[in-house]
């Protein structure tokens, strides 16, 4: 039974290793997630299910951005479980019963959802459009700041059939990662 579920994004930067001296621009997000992880684990929930994209943009390690970085678990995962993985552990949730489902876009798991008839945390993995800006790594789209606010409000208001109704494709032009996980999040809840 999903007791409670967190959405964190996982950029490389979130990182302050791989961040370097540019760590304190992230410092606000990170602690963002930090609070976002402490709330999920309030609900002492008996495990916790990271749910990533499978996709391009998530194939590759943390490791490819900072090899030998030296607090970066040694995890040969993509890229959201690498991040969902280091927000736990940066929240001593050290517990093994730790389950990772790799979503496609469209939400649906590539293989089958774990058991989950325990108390159950979901720890989503879901950035914004990398379009938002001229400096973004996408450059800059002006649907980006929309979509971006319309996935928000549905976050925010619990609107599980706007989440639902997410374009996927929009959502690729506007290098959104992590669609497939809010959609799954959406049909979980």
């Amino acid at each position: 039974m999903i007791i409670s579920a967190a959405i964190c994004p996982h950029p490389p930067l979130l990182v302050p290793t791989v961040a370097a001296g540019a760590a304190f621009e992230t410092d606000n997000l990170r602690a963002a997630c930090d609070l976002a992880i402490s709330r999920l684990l309030a609900r002492a929930p008996e495990q916790i299910v990271i749910v990533g994209a499978d996709s391009p943009a998530a194939i590759g390690g943390l490791r490819s951005f900072a090899p030998g970085a030296p607090d970066l678990p040694d995890y040969d995962l993509p890229l959201p479980f690498v991040i969902g993985n280091w927000l736990l552990d940066r929240a001593d949730f050290t517990a093994s019963n730790r389950r990772g489902v790799a979503v496609r876009r469209d939400g649906t798991a590539i293989e089958d959802w774990p058991d989950l008839s325990p108390t159950t945390g979901l720890l989503v993995m879901a950035d914004g459009s990398a379009r938002r800006s001229a400096k973004g790594p996408g450059y800059l789209d002006d649907r980006a700041v929309p979509f971006d606010a319309t996935v928000a409000k549905a976050l925010a208001s619990s609107d599980l059939e706007a989440l639902s109704a997410v374009d996927v494709s929009l959502a690729e032009e506007l290098l959104v990662g992590g669609v497939g996980p809010l959609k799954a999040l959406a049909e979980l809840a």
